[in-house]
């Protein structure tokens, strides 16, 4: 039984499928103590210079807190209770030390389209996920 939903959200258009079918998903468990727990992650630029680091950290914690207050509205249409947080690190890496400390059942995230080249070259953050995470991962396309 799925009690605790981990949505991996970065704002685009994939993460936001990811979190409505997180809703969907979560209505259909029995469980009445279900959560969706909502993260995002501030990845600072490389090479790090601290000034940088906190303007990037800052715009990320800005730009997630708006887009956090529209899922707390879509997630009281579903009557279920969400926490949100920002991280920062490699995205990847975050997503999976993040389940793994919070015993998630499950985490939930986007397809980020990117040609073959990108994709060899910068590698997929949901591949990566989905084979370093020590539980279900889907991925929404």
């Amino acid at each position: 039984m799925l009690k605790k939903i981990l949505v991996a959200f970065d704002g685009s258009q994939e993460a936001c499928r990811a979190f409505e079918f997180a809703l969907k998903l979560s209505k259909e468990c029995q469980a009445k103590e279900r959560e969706i727990l909502v993260l995002s992650v501030s990845q600072p630029p490389e090479p790090a210079d601290i000034v940088e680091v906190k303007a990037v950290i800052d715009s990320a914690t800005e730009y997630y807190k708006k887009e956090f207050e529209k899922l707390q509205t879509l997630a009281k249409d579903y009557n279920v209770q969400i926490k949100t947080e920002i991280v920062v690190g490699h995205p990847a890496d975050q997503i999976v030390r993040y389940a793994a400390e919070n015993q998630v059942d499950i985490i939930i995230m986007g397809q980020r389209g990117m040609s073959k080249i990108e994709r060899w070259l910068l590698g997929s953050v949901s591949r990566r996920v989905a084979t370093y995470a020590t539980c279900p991962v889907t991925i929404v396309k």
